[in-house]
């Protein structure tokens, strides 16, 4: 009997190969469970990422109503299992002051956070084509009454800047504070902080967009010449947060510079093939999931796919950003007042 060869019970012989391949199909079942458990490990990580506030609870019915919808016919062949009704979505980049990567991005003192940036987007049924309107945070705002989580209340405020809401009553004073300026009901909310649009920028491979001047601004931290230029996160957070680097040193001109990062992001990840590579998809989910705090309608990993998968039809191209319409505040001309009537007119637009 060679070496390769040894008896069985009953005495009869057998190659080892047999074995090996025994040994070699368990070695790959337990790479597949294991696979699969890392998968799940993975799922769970990224769902408990996400953070979440109940903004519907916490402001009850006392909102501007929501838009109706015609759902498609029972059986039809354009019903699908993805939503297609339009949907507005209040998002705010919040320059938070917490933890050591929010400071050493710029977040400074942490003994607070304000809503750095805000937008509502508004997407169109059929979901191909949305709308972006920023609004300018020093706009001066009647700011209403918003309950706290300990059962009280802040009082209501008039001629106060627009991003105090998110200061005093958090995101649902926020939403509180936009529903009211507007009397568009926010059907969902997403807030992004600092570190996480930097890590977010990093995964997709950086972003690339086009000054059309020079930017030169010292608390900021951005020098760029006019041009094109391809910016990791760290850069791409001081291009967010530049304002007195361009134009007249207000928030209009840093607006501006935003927008053109949104369409940028929307460019890049359109163009960033992540299916191919898990690793790179991971990264991408992880500081995504990471850096958002949303409604409990969009708190979970599902519900976040749902949304992206119903905006596949969605392009850089079809996504038009626009400001809400403002001039300067007779009390302060270092502030903003919403401009009538075109701002009631933009927001009729989007109910």
């Amino acid at each position: 009997m060679t070496r390769h060869e040894e008896q069985d019970d009953a005495g009869r012989r057998t190659g080892r190969r047999p074995r090996v391949l025994k040994a070699a199909g368990l070695a790959l079942a337990a790479a597949l469970v294991l696979g699969i458990g890392t998968a799940g490990w993975a799922y769970w990580h990224l769902d408990d990422n996400i953070k979440s506030v109940d903004i519907d609870n916490a402001l009850g019915d006392n909102r501007p109503a929501k838009a109706v919808t015609t759902p498609a016919p029972s059986g039809s062949a354009s019903a699908s299992p993805l939503p297609t009704e339009a949907v507005n979505i209040l998002v705010l980049g919040s320059d938070s002051r917490s933890g050591e990567e929010n400071q050493a991005l710029g977040g400074g003192d942490s003994s607070g956070a304000r809503s750095d940036t805000a937008m509502v987007v508004h997407i169109d049924a059929g979901r191909t084509t949305a709308t972006v309107v920023s609004i300018p945070r020093d706009t001066l705002v009647t700011r209403p009454s918003c309950p706290l989580s300990d059962g009280g209340s802040t009082a209501v405020a008039y001629g106060a800047m627009f991003n105090t809401a998110y200061s005093v009553g958090g995101p649902v004073c926020a939403v509180k504070t936009v529903e009211s300026l507007t009397d568009v009901r926010m059907d969902h909310y997403i807030e992004v902080d600092f570190s996480g649009f930097a890590k977010l920028v990093d995964a997709l491979g950086g972003v690339t967009v086009t000054t059309d001047e020079d930017i030169d601004d010292d608390d900021s931290h951005l020098h760029l010449a006019a041009g094109t230029h391809h910016l990791d996160g760290t850069r791409a957070l001081a291009l967010a947060r530049t304002r007195h680097g361009i134009g007249d040193g207000s928030d209009l001109g840093r607006i501006g510079l935003q927008q053109t990062l949104v369409k940028a992001l929307l460019e890049q990840i359109a163009s960033t093939d992540l299916l191919t590579s898990p690793t790179r998809l991971y990264t991408v989910a992880d500081a995504v999931t990471g850096s958002l705090t949303t409604d409990t309608g969009l708190d979970s990993l599902a519900a976040l796919m749902e949304l992206g998968q119903s905006l596949k039809g969605l392009s850089a191209a079809r996504l038009e950003t626009v400001t809400m319409p403002v001039v300067a505040a007779p009390s302060d001309p270092n502030r903003v007042v919403a401009q009538e009537p075109a701002a009631s007119e933009l927001w009729a637009s989007l109910r």
